[in-house]
């Protein structure tokens, strides 16, 4: 039998609201189970990204608080210094405070990744997800 280790976590009660409505759609018997599987979903797109290189053509998602001071220019900005791989993008109003940007990317992987992690770590980004739809 393999060793449980049992964890604390702190989360916004809006989020463990939203995540407890997935659980029960989705049909999962615990919050355990969903975690598991959240987690094991996380490991896995991570690795792959670790372990990828060459030439891949995606999209990047990014949710940002537009009204967090500097986000929106960081995000620009980042677009520029990665002007060598992106070929495209969308910017989309959510709501009032909330956008969404569309970032199409072709080039090797290690420099869109790059640009994943410089992404993430944008202050009032609040999600950033690169979908793969091709590799060369």
């Amino acid at each position: 039998m393999k060793k449980i280790a049992r964890i604390g976590v702190s989360l916004p009660e809006s989020l463990l609201n939203e995540f407890d409505l997935i659980i029960r759609t989705r049909g999962y018997s615990s919050r355990s189970e969903a975690i598991r599987d959240a987690i094991r979903n996380y490991i896995s797109e991570y690795k792959w990204m670790e372990k990828e290189d060459g030439e891949i053509i995606g999209v990047l998602t990014i949710i940002y608080d537009h009204d967090i001071r500097g986000v929106s220019d960081a995000v620009i900005d980042l677009q520029h210094e990665f002007g060598d791989i992106i070929t495209s993008s969308m910017h989309i109003h959510l709501s009032k405070d909330m956008c969404l940007e569309l970032v199409l990317v072709r080039g090797d992987m290690k420099r869109i990744k790059m640009l994943v992690d410089k992404t993430v770590s944008i202050k009032g980004v609040s999600n950033v997800k690169l979908i793969t739809a091709f590799r060369e």
